[in-house]
């Protein structure tokens, strides 16, 4: 009986998604960051703005209102998108794993919500 392929990258070395308000210049701004930063290409970046990208898995206004990532088939929001994103850029893997423990995860949530608040208004 033949064994399946065993893959030699570690588990967190998967693709993501991630969909961005283009239009926000500090949104902008942190995006061109972690592009730089994913130095093996494992995010693949959706400007809500000025892409016309078909894979929009929820209505744009819902993406543009809140942070929104797909990891291993999963749609997440808010905090939980963010640890998806960290988790394949080598220099944040450390955070992200840390950010799958659940007292981690509600506290950066509650930052992420007030973040939410300030860039409405300063938007």
């Amino acid at each position: 009986m033949n064994a399946p392929p065993v893959s030699m990258d570690p588990p967190d070395s998967r693709r993501v998604t991630v969909w961005f308000d283009g239009g926000c210049p500090l949104c902008r701004r942190e995006i061109a960051w972690m592009q730089r930063l994913d130095w093996y290409r494992r995010i693949h970046f959706v400007d809500l703005i000025s892409a016309e990208d078909a894979s929009c898995p929820l209505d744009r206004g819902e993406l543009l209102a809140r942070f929104h990532a797909r990891e291993g088939g999963r749609l997440l929001d808010g905090a939980a998108a963010f640890a998806a994103m960290w988790r394949v850029i080598p220099l944040f893997w450390p955070l992200g794993q840390l950010a799958r423990l659940p007292p981690v995860l509600t506290l950066l949530e509650a930052a992420y919500v007030r973040f939410l608040r300030w860039r409405t208004r300063w938007r």
